[in-house]
């Protein structure tokens, strides 16, 4: 069965992608590899995941050979917060595509609402010595970022632009005042955030949801000791048991029947394929809502696995509530 899409802009995204967080140097070309040979027509990059090279090199290898086209292939990358500067942005995007080598991306989201530090010592996450945050001193707005990123759709660098990770105060400061409209917002979103608020505001505007961090981050490098494991969840396996399918797969389909896109990451041969083999079930509304009440054990809105704390005192923070 194929694999369905959702628009995302003047583009339809499979639903189902290879995300590349945390897939450490080594592995992760021949995870998107793997993926790409194996029927994936979606993968989900980042210049702060310091593994774009990699990634662009098994790129190459796939497409040169031919059975797999570039344009048969929906590539995300994302605009870090170290590049939020107007001058900054274009050079961002230059390097991005010349480490995947391509021509264009498919989508380019603003990673995160804050701007940070361009040029400081400590680099990609500027941080001073009590563990703050550094801002970009220059204070550029959203609307002047977003300025030049329509630029680059001006100039066929991409096809389409969004936003990662930001709120809907934030997301309303664009969309009333832009040119483009935002494609896309990527946000975390799992049974225990499933942020439901947001993607009831992307549904009414005609935004992309895309979903990352579909399982909750169990084997992240950054997990919390109190975190709870997700896909041991018991209605989570129940539901699992009742379709004959694992808790991961009842996840990822979890985001198919609310209507988004998701992109579970794996590097792992056997369930990059399983976290693909979703359309052969769907899930009851009552399925989908029972999972949704899950996030009812935690105080609201839910759960983030991904809240980057550290940055928590920047005047963007797009979770302050959640402090």
């Amino acid at each position: 069965m194929a694999m369905p899409t959702i628009q995302c802009g003047v583009s339809d995204m499979p639903v189902v992608g290879l995300g590349t967080w945390q897939s450490d140097p080594g592995v992760v070309g021949a995870a998107v590899e793997h993926a790409l040979n194996n029927n994936y027509k979606h993968i989900d990059c980042a210049m702060v995941y310091c593994n774009e090279e990699e990634v662009g090199a098994a790129f190459n290898k796939v497409f040169s050979a031919g059975e797999v086209k570039r344009e048969e292939v929906f590539v995300t990358s994302k605009l870090w917060c170290t590049n939020q500067r107007p001058d900054k942005v274009a050079a961002a995007c230059a390097k991005t595509l010349s480490d995947l080598q391509l021509d264009y991306l498919d989508l380019y989201l603003i990673h995160w609402p804050m701007h940070l530090h361009p040029e400081h010592e400590k680099g990609l996450f500027p941080l001073d010595d009590e563990g703050k945050c550094i801002p970009d001193p220059s204070n550029p707005t959203f609307a002047q970022v977003w300025t030049e990123m329509e630029k680059l759709v001006d100039e066929g660098k991409c096809k389409n632009i969004g936003l990662s990770n930001f709120n809907i105060e934030q997301i309303e400061s664009i969309v009333t005042d832009c040119r483009i409209k935002p494609a896309c917002l990527q946000v975390e979103s799992h049974p225990q955030l499933p942020n439901l608020g947001l993607l009831e505001y992307c549904k009414k505007n005609g935004i992309a949801f895309v979903a990352y961090s579909p399982l909750a981050n169990p084997g992240s490098k950054f997990r919390r000791p109190e975190q709870k494991n997700l896909l041991e969840n018991e209605v989570v396996k129940g539901i699992a048991e009742a379709h004959s399918v694992t808790p991961g797969q009842v996840l990822i389909r979890y985001q198919v029947d609310k209507g988004n896109a998701v992109i579970p990451k794996s590097v792992t041969p056997s369930r990059i394929v399983e976290n693909l083999a979703v359309t052969g079930f769907s899930l009851s509304p009552e399925e989908v809502d029972k999972l949704s009440d899950i996030s009812k054990d935690f105080p609201a809105p839910g759960y983030r696995t991904c809240g980057v704390k550290h940055f928590g005192g920047h005047i963007n923070y797009p979770f302050k509530s959640e402090l």
